[in-house]
């Protein structure tokens, strides 16, 4: 996609050129998480920042490894306990 050179407007409102949104699946109204890292400005969807964070944890997750198993047999083992 193209570079787009755009103004901060009043109240330091950028707009996001309509390319940009169509192809991010973005609409008026929807919720976006600003980043700032290394000195430039990230845009994510919740939906994207959830991806990032799943895969972020997922490189610490053994291959094969079910997380949510792991809690249900946890509270399983807890219920019995009581």
């Amino acid at each position: 996609m193209a570079k787009v050179m755009t103004k901060i407007g009043e109240g330091g409102r950028v707009v996001i050129p309509a390319e940009y949104r169509k192809a991010l699946e973005m609409e008026v109204g929807d919720m976006v998480i600003l980043l700032l890292e290394e000195g430039a400005i990230r845009m994510l969807t919740p939906q994207q920042a959830i991806r990032r964070a799943q895969s972020a944890v997922r490189a610490y997750i053994p291959e094969g490894s079910s997380l949510a198993d792991e809690l249900i047999a946890d509270r399983r083992r807890e219920a019995r306990a009581e």
